[in-house]
């Protein structure tokens, strides 16, 4: 059977606070429609929104081949420290991890890429800590895509609890109202 002969998609949030991660991933092959998206993202950058191939080390990208896209702007020198050096480190260790861990076949990594969309807030306050949370937030991202997870009754099940996100929690008013507008529909 071949790896990822469909695309995979994973996300993972890792962290509290300016020093969070979240992460998505978009894993397929270098001869399918993943491969189109990572070509045409890599030569169309935009302000402020440059993807670039995640490298561990300068001169040695990461296999299989990570585009890293980030989802903020670079708003200050220890941004831009955070996204060009610590989550691009942490990306290239959490895909490398997921190598070692099984998760994607070592046999397979010559005909696969990744695209990594990646969360660093520009009020970051700690490298160490984006790295760190980064780097775990890769690997989860890259175990929920092979895994395809989350399974569609944990989805469900945490939609009857309501949404919520480090960003946003309605308030269980607002959920019975907008869940009774919704049954009225």
């Amino acid at each position: 059977m071949t790896f990822a002969a469909t695309v995979l998609v994973g996300e993972a949030f890792v962290g509290e606070g300016a020093d969070a991660a979240h992460t998505n991933v978009v894993l397929g092959r270098r001869d399918g429609p993943v491969a189109t998206a990572w070509a045409t993202a890599l030569a169309s950058p935009s302000a402020g929104h440059v993807p670039f191939v995640t490298v561990v080390r300068p001169s040695v990208p990461v296999q299989p081949p990570t585009l890293f896209v980030p989802k903020a702007a670079a708003e200050s020198e220890l941004h831009s420290r955070a996204t060009w050096g610590a989550a691009q480190a942490g990306l290239a260790l959490g895909v490398t991890d997921a190598i070692e861990a099984g998760l994607i076949p070592r046999e397979a990594v010559s005909d696969l890429l990744i695209i990594a969309a990646i969360w660093v807030n520009p009020a970051v306050t700690d490298l160490d800590r984006a790295f760190a949370n980064q780097r775990v937030a890769a690997f989860r991202a890259v175990r929920a895509a092979v895994a395809g997870a989350p399974a569609i009754d944990d989805v469900l099940g945490a939609a009857r609890e309501g949404a919520a996100n480090p960003f946003y929690t309605p308030s269980d008013e607002v959920l019975a109202q907008s869940s009774a507008e919704v049954r009225a529909q």
